[in-house]
């Protein structure tokens, strides 16, 4: 299945380059009216007048249906996962083991063990407390 989703990726990535490169290639719309007022040198080009123009939009269009395509496949595929158990979340957490007698230092009692610190956090003040005065 990771091989599919990476061949999928890769041709998405390629005709979206592709594309990319056929829409700058183009002329607007602008340059087909300037032809028209006796800019006609410009107009012969590798393609002829207008076989550039077709050839480059049909070019385009059919990579942008190869791109949709991919889409498509790489949203379906890549949605292709195992249902997750009716069970709880916290069923799967581990709870921390609590530090066996054995594991104390031999000759300490329970006086000579040093209570857990506990840190109060005050919240914090309005916007005024939190200036500093001059």
């Amino acid at each position: 299945m990771n091989v599919l989703l990476t061949i999928l990726l890769a041709v998405q990535i390629l005709s979206a380059l592709a594309m990319i490169a056929l829409i700058l290639m183009q002329h607007g719309k602008g340059a087909d009216a300037g032809a028209a007022f006796g800019g006609g040198a410009g107009s012969a080009s590798l393609f002829g007048a207008s076989g550039g123009a077709n050839f480059l939009s049909r070019t385009t269009a059919v990579l942008a249906g190869v791109f949709l395509t991919c889409t498509l496949g790489l949203a379906y595929f890549g949605n292709l996962r195992e249902a997750p158990g009716s069970g709880s979340v916290l069923e799967g957490a581990v709870l921390p083991a609590e530090v066996p007698a054995a594991a104390q230092i031999p000759g300490q009692t329970a006086a000579d063990v040093p209570a857990p610190v506990v840190v109060e956090t005050q919240p914090a003040g309005t916007g005024a407390a939190q200036i500093p005065a001059k």
